[in-house]
């Protein structure tokens, strides 16, 4: 059994929300601001009392970012964290990075930190990249000739080299995180914590840096990935974390936490159809979506012989010139199997919809998709709407199975698409 690389024990982190008490910009209003600091801090202090703090209520203008969250890294490991915006993904990171104190609990950490939380952070701007590989290297604790002993390996890696001796903040955000990552992996770092930025860079670079965190990994040294493409996840970590609201909800295989994360942001999946409360505000409103069968009747079970009929029940409130529907049907891994809008097949017809209650349906034919679980997701949009143009997103609204009983492979079937070819063979031409 490997050693621990990194153990969290209850970590919380509370922080203040809100305006912070502003004091006029005169010598006596800095000055009374100066005194009366601590006396805010000991009240803020006093109000967050263990009895409160064990019951949850902070008062008014705190919010808990993290709270008792536990759990283990061997050296080694790749391991992921999933959750939704606001979940406390990047605070834990900040934490174990040492950016920021828990406000209780603890953090243990075996060997030297390398991070890449956003793009750019340990960079100075008014330094060259060369110059900043250094002083990176010197903020890790490595010597001199260390770094330079990577630093063509780092260079090459970031496809820099052009640039290496230009200020960073003439960098495009590419470039400042392809050598932010060259930096952090390779340098002697024994834990690597890899934050959202390499969402940053092009599919050609996301792919080289999946190969070296894997190869960091290889080579014995730990590697903690938080990001929202789950199939990167799933495809690059052993185990996950799931936190929500701050709290641990599942620790586990990562397609395990993958799927329960994924099936858990779908109210009524298993049901086939979904209810969304009547809001008069909206010009227009998804209330109901449904997965029907050929025969019009709610099912999340199908086979790969069956047409599949998406049904959204909408309610038309006020003019929206130029709405538009949008809809995904996606793999648990994040992968896009069908993308379609309602121009793809002119006219669009929600665009001269007319005001009241309707009922659009989208039909899959029978072969379209693959055994497995699948995942839609619709939007709206008009030139019109009130924010941009953004009308109604539900987005991941509701889920349905196919299987397949009809062929040899069956399930068992990897691919996307359903679609059945024919091998078709022929006597073959004589050679002249």
């Amino acid at each position: 059994m490997s050693e621990l690389a990194i153990t969290a024990k209850n970590l919380s982190k509370i922080y203040k929300i809100g305006a912070r008490e502003e004091f006029p910009d005169t010598f006596s209003g800095v000055l009374w601001s100066w005194i009366s600091r601590p006396l805010r801090n000991l009240r803020e202090l006093r109000s967050l009392d263990t009895t409160r703090r064990d019951a949850g209520d902070l008062g008014k203008g705190y919010i808990w970012a993290l709270r008792d969250v536990s759990f283990e890294i061997r050296q080694g490991e790749r391991l992921g964290i999933v959750g939704p915006n606001g979940a406390g993904k990047t605070t834990l990171l900040k934490i174990l990075s040492r950016i920021t104190e828990p406000t209780s609990g603890e953090v243990g950490l075996r060997g030297r930190v390398g991070s890449l939380l956003e793009v750019g952070v340990g960079f100075h701007p008014e330094l060259t990249g060369r110059e900043n590989v250094f002083l990176n290297g010197a903020i890790l604790g490595m010597r001199r000739h260390e770094i330079s002993l990577r630093f063509d390996e780092i260079v090459s890696f970031a496809e820099v080299e052009r640039f290496i001796d230009t200020p960073v903040k003439r960098y495009s955000s590419g470039m400042y995180v392809r050598l932010a990552f060259a930096v952090a992996a390779h340098l002697e770092t024994e834990i690597l914590l890899v934050d959202e930025v390499l969402a940053v860079g092009d599919a050609t670079f996301q792919r080289r840096c999946l190969g070296k965190m894997s190869e960091v990994a290889a080579e014995g040294r730990t590697v903690l990935f938080v990001s929202h493409q789950l199939g990167l996840v799933r495809n690059l970590c052993e185990r996950a974390v799931l936190i929500d609201k701050g709290r641990v909800v599942l620790q586990s295989t990562a397609e395990e936490v993958v799927d329960h994360y994924l099936r858990s942001s779908i109210d009524d999946a298993d049901t086939g159809e979904r209810h969304f409360a009547e809001d008069e505000t909206k010009a227009f409103q998804i209330t109901r979506v449904r997965v029907l069968n050929r025969h019009r009747s709610v099912t999340t079970s199908f086979t790969c012989e069956d047409p599949v009929v998406i049904e959204l029940s909408c309610h038309l409130r006020r003019r929206l010139p130029g709405l538009c529907g949008y809809m995904t049907i996606s793999r648990p891994d994040g992968t896009v199997v069908v993308e379609s809008d309602s121009h793809d097949i002119p006219p669009n017809e929600l665009d001269s919809l007319s005001f009241g209650k309707h009922v659009i349906s989208i039909e899959l034919p029978p072969r379209t998709l693959a055994p497995g679980r699948h995942i839609v997701y619709v939007n709206f949009t008009s030139p019109a709407g009130e924010e941009g143009f953004q009308v109604d997103s539900p987005q991941n609204v509701i889920a349905f199975d196919m299987t397949d009983p009809f062929t040899q492979r069956g399930n068992r079937r990897r691919a996307v698409a359903g679609t059945l070819l024919r091998w078709v063979s022929a006597p073959s031409s004589p050679p002249p």
